[in-house]
């Protein structure tokens, strides 16, 4: 069990990670190693000899590995990511990077992303040393780098480079999964992640004819980008259900006591009410404009413009992503994939997933443990290549009305006290016997 002092660091920790700013505005713009020393430093004090690995000078990684009981027993694999995003101090009630304990609450950038995460597992295996605990299996801690980009300095370059610090691993825990979501009618849900959708994200250029702004230009770049544009935005895909969410529509479906009915899956949504907004984002590809860029004057007609879409594809998808694109690009626009990673399935039926749901119930009895696939990405899709099956467990126990999903990149990012020490409980409980 969990000690007082676990419970009190977990805390200390997270404000200490969250005041070291490690912000990812991309292209390299990031400095992590500052938090790798501070977590060095502190399983350094347990006994471990952690490893900082870089690819590129400042951008750090973390590794260290707790020796497990049975040396016949594979490996796990618990990793966290050190970089968070982009937080503009005016837009928030605290500084993002104050790290303020407050009525409670824990305030700042990765106070959910995920430096909160980060804290539970020191904290968990700093108690470990102090009470003379050793997991069943080995367990391997790794906090990344560039996570929040493209994950080439971190996750990708580890997989890549020191596969053997992974020697052992099968199956692997990180973001995002077993927090409070509050259905609005009593019932508490914890949905533990079991899959993730692909990244596709991709770059459309158009091009044309330049010229005059005052002249008539039926190959205006520009207005064919925005076509593009237009018919990507408002397309709808076709729906898609894999085994992570047909699992995940089937138990939520039960809790509700409704029939899952995969002939009309709008319906079966629109009955499980709020609950559905764990699964309504991962029932089909999606393809959402972001970036545009073109011209230089306002009277001048360029000759190219360009934009940028942020594509998710389920596990078998990719094909149809790639023709719908096609499609709808059109003639006058040429799109390449910008940045690619592979989606993931984890099977529910799997003994750890079954660990995973026994450690929240029995902190959090009145909860209902249900699958769910991530409509996002983590660096769970880099680890992949080793062959290690990665689940989301970050465990956190949330009160109603604290919007979990909305923190995730949001204003005001921050963290209930109660939440990590729920966080520490649960994860020293499944670790010690996973």
């Amino acid at each position: 069990m969990a000690d007082q002092q676990a419970l009190d660091e977990v805390v200390e920790f997270t404000s200490g990670l969250i005041r070291i700013d490690t912000t990812n505005r991309g292209g390299g713009d990031c400095r992590e190693r500052p938090a790798a020393e501070y977590a060095a430093e502190r399983l350094a004090g347990a006994g471990l000899e952690p490893l900082l690995l870089e690819r590129t000078p400042g951008r750090t990684n973390f590794v260290a590995r707790v020796q497990g009981t049975d040396p016949s027993a594979d490996a796990l694999l618990v990793h966290g990511h050190l970089d968070v995003v982009p937080a503009e101090a005016a837009d928030w009630s605290v500084h993002p990077f104050s790290g303020e304990i407050r009525d409670g609450v824990v305030w700042g950038r990765g106070a959910v992303d995920m430096k909160n995460m980060d804290a539970m597992i020191l904290a968990v295996v700093r108690g470990w040393a102090r009470q003379g605990v050793r997991p069943r299996r080995d367990i391997v801690v790794a906090f990344t780098a560039d996570e929040e980009a493209s994950a080439e300095d971190g996750s990708g370059f580890l997989a890549d480079t020191h596969p053997e610090l992974f020697e052992g691993c099968t199956e692997a825990i990180g973001e995002s999964g077993a927090f409070t979501f509050h259905d609005g009618a009593g019932r508490e849900i914890y949905p533990i992640a079991a899959g993730e959708r692909g990244t596709c994200w991709i770059k459309l250029t158009a091009r044309g004819r330049a010229g005059h702004g005052s002249k008539v230009n039926e190959e205006n770049a520009v207005t064919r980008l925005a076509a593009a544009i237009t018919r990507i935005g408002e397309y709808e895909w076709p729906l898609r259900i894999t085994p992570t969410v047909r699992a995940a529509l089937t138990e939520l479906a039960a809790l509700y006591g409704l029939e899952p009915d995969f002939g009309d899956v709008d319906l079966l949504l629109e009955k499980l009410g709020p609950a559905a907004k764990l699964v309504e984002a991962t029932v089909r590809n999606s393809a959402n404009p972001t970036m545009l860029n073109a011209g230089y004057k306002v009277n001048v007609i360029p000759g190219e413009a360009v934009a940028f879409v942020d594509g998710r594809c389920l596990p078998g998808g990719e094909d149809e992503f790639v023709t719908t694109l096609d499609r709808l690009t059109g003639p006058y626009v040429d799109w390449e994939f910008h940045h690619r990673e592979v989606a993931l399935q984890a099977p529910v039926d799997a003994p750890l997933f079954t660990g995973m749901r026994a450690a929240v119930e029995e902190f959090a009895p009145e909860g209902h443990v249900v699958p769910y696939c991530m409509s996002g990405g983590t660096d769970a899709k880099q680890f992949s290549r080793l062959g290690i099956t990665g689940y989301g467990f970050a465990p956190l126990k949330l009160p109603e009305g604290f919007d979990y999903q909305a923190l995730f990149h949001g204003v005001d990012e921050r963290v209930p006290v109660e939440a990590l020490h729920f966080g520490v409980r649960v994860l020293d409980r499944f670790l010690r016997t996973a």
